[in-house]
């Protein structure tokens, strides 16, 4: 049998998608470069337009500044106390929650469906959620970041209907008619099927909580509970009222300097765990992205 041939607009089509996702690659990837290369580059030359590609004038001013602080590190653990046990703690909820959810045989389903949907359009406000967390003893508390909004209504139903489409009711007949009860299915047939979606909720969560600072700023007043975002976020505004406070002159014009290497730096320091992160679980994210889009 002779081969299959392919005809130049095969080949063409071929390297016009390779130009394409090169092309694509590099407007991703380059803004990640540009601000590694520009936390340790002189800044007028970065603020003049002349780094691009390669750092010049290359300085770790601004790392060392961040990283002497004794609070960015203190910052660094209350940080991946709270995404460890805020992610463990949000996805158990989504994925019970929507598993439970998607059994046919749960009484009063569509109502308590319709009572979580509404919460996605009507919230309660600042002031009275704060007076709820403050009544419950959870300011100035770890509790504060994690417990707080830990259930995502729109997670929820992606989780839903992942499990409506993927676990058959009659695997759960099959199972039962073998002994198994609700738990044990549970356990070991349908967590081991919702790798995929498990890790997309891993990743959206972890990096919700990674990033969060806004609760920190409402219930945590106590300094040594402050995550990362809190701590890189006071050294910014401290180095930028240091440097208008100083007259113009030399100590001025150095302390702006090592200003916007702070400022680039604390990008990518905080960027880090999510950049580490993010390649171990890209197989199951793209799975997770794509259910529901192919079948078969």
């Amino acid at each position: 049998m002779e081969s299959w041939k392919r005809s130049r607009v095969d080949k063409l089509f071929d390297w016009m998608n390779i130009v394409f996702f090169c092309v694509l690659l590099f407007i991703v990837i380059y803004p990640i470069y540009f601000i590694i290369i520009a936390s340790i580059s002189n800044p007028d030359l970065v603020n003049a337009g002349k780094i691009a590609f390669i750092p010049h004038d290359i300085s770790w001013v601004g790392y060392k500044r961040i990283l002497s602080d004794h609070e960015v590190w203190n910052g660094y653990k209350n940080s991946l106390i709270y995404t460890v046990l805020g992610t463990i703690f949000r996805v158990a909820l989504t994925i019970t929650g929507g598993y439970a959810l998607s059994r046919k045989d749960l009484p009063l389903s569509g109502m308590i469906m319709m009572l979580i949907l509404f919460t996605m359009f009507f919230h309660g406000g600042l002031i009275p959620t704060y007076l709820l967390v403050k009544d419950l003893g959870m300011v100035n508390t770890i509790w504060a970041m994690i417990i707080p909004g830990a259930v995502s209504v729109y997670q929820l139903i992606i989780v839903r209907t992942f499990f409506q489409s993927t676990i058959p009711q009659e695997m759960l007949e099959a199972a039962m008619m073998d002994g198994c009860g609700n738990f044990k299915f549970f356990i070991r047939m349908v967590l081991p099927l919702s790798l995929p979606i498990i890790a997309v909720i891993v990743l959206f969560n972890a990096v919700a909580m990674w990033n969060s600072y806004f609760q920190a700023l409402i219930y945590l007043n106590d300094v040594s509970l402050h995550p990362l975002q809190i701590v890189l976020r006071k050294i910014l505004i401290i180095s930028e009222a240091q440097t208008d406070m100083i007259d113009a002159s030399a100590d001025a014009v150095e302390e702006q300097k090592v200003a916007e290497l702070i400022k680039y730096g604390m990008v990518v320091v905080s960027s880090l765990p999510v950049l580490i992160l993010y390649p171990f679980l890209q197989r199951y994210f793209i799975k997770g992205v794509m259910i529901g889009s192919v079948k078969g």
